[in-house]
């Protein structure tokens, strides 16, 4: 177990404030699931495009009435920003159809580099949490670039490509999403993994799941396919209409639920590790438990060999990419 420590108190609920970056479909759909949810007591939505973060602005304070959260405000001016809690970023270059994550990273860094400080002049105390792509890669220009404690800056990282691994299994399985237990570790990108070894349905190990005839449900062959399909989800959809919003919002709200509340939950999550099964200096998605400061513990997890090799080759994917734009 590795513990992550940082500088930041204990968030208070009562007064919690989570700000958006980017008004674009990702960014306003996780407002949107933020306000539904109550996620925090105030939302803030920033964009440099001043009609539309305006505009999306106003179509959710309309909806106030009928959610938790009733505090919604924003604009086109950095002071939206103050006394933030968690300010979670989206703004950047649009993945576009056929484009894998990895290639918008030079373009979104630069972005990074002159963003993050400028928002943290506003919210000095925030809990950074990126979804911007390729996560990981700006989730150590983030960190680097803001000189924040590794614990304070995060990415949503595999938790939505968790979240559709297990979508899988249990349509495959016929049962319930929430007996279904299984991760996504490594890259938010082409070279992340399940992570079958530990994978279990109510306990029972998955590759030991029958169906009522006794059959073996998953075969190697299966559940190639369905790491494949979970692996490739966001393409397949962002060539179907353009963007992948509505998992991501829902995901990041729950997120930021988690981060605020001190709920303890332990996720797949990318931070910057330090000797996680020797790793370090690159962000990648682990067992990982957050608090109002942030990543609280990062957790050692059973892999077999063949999985620690896939975790090796997923830091020298985010590596590669960190030494071309000079990180």
């Amino acid at each position: 177990m590795h513990v992550n420590t940082n500088d930041v108190g204990p968030a208070n609920m009562a007064h919690s404030k989570l700000s958006v970056i980017g008004a674009g479909a990702v960014g306003s759909s996780i407002a949107y699931a933020s306000l539904i949810r109550g996620s925090a007591r105030q939302i803030a939505l920033y964009d440099i495009d001043q009609t539309r973060v305006e505009a999306e602005v106003r179509d959710l304070a309309h909806g106030t009435q009928f959610t938790p959260t009733e505090w919604v405000m924003g604009g086109s001016d950095m002071s939206v920003l103050k006394d933030s809690s968690v300010i979670v970023i989206t703004a950047g270059a649009r993945q576009k159809p056929g484009q894998s994550r990895m290639e918008l990273a030079a373009q979104n860094a630069g972005i990074m580099a002159k963003l993050v400080p400028e928002m943290l002049e506003h919210a000095p105390d925030a809990v950074l949490v990126m979804v911007t792509n390729p996560c990981d890669v700006l989730t150590v220009v983030a960190q680097q670039v803001s000189g924040l404690p590794v614990g304070r800056v995060l990415s949503t990282g595999t938790l939505l490509d968790t979240s559709r691994l297990r979508w899988a299994i249990a349509r495959r399985a016929g049962v319930s999403l929430s007996n279904v237990h299984a991760a996504m570790m490594g890259e938010h990108g082409d070279t992340e993994f399940a992570l079958w070894s530990s994978a279990t349905i109510a306990q029972i190990p998955i590759r030991d799941w029958t169906n009522p005839d006794g059959e073996r449900v998953f075969s190697e062959q299966s559940l190639a396919q369905i790491a494949y399909d979970t692996v490739h989800a966001a393409y397949s959809i962002i060539e179907g209409k353009g963007a992948t919003n509505y998992a991501i919002g829902l995901a990041a709200a729950r997120l930021v639920e988690a981060i605020l509340g001190d709920q303890h939950k332990i996720w797949p999550l990318s931070s910057v590790l330090t000797d996680y099964l020797g790793v370090s200096n690159v962000a990648l998605s682990v067992p990982t438990m957050v608090g109002p400061n942030g990543v609280q513990r990062v957790f050692d997890f059973p892999m077999d060999a063949h999985e620690i090799s896939l975790l090796h080759r997923s830091a020298a994917a985010i590596r590669s990419s960190l030494d071309s734009l000079g990180y």
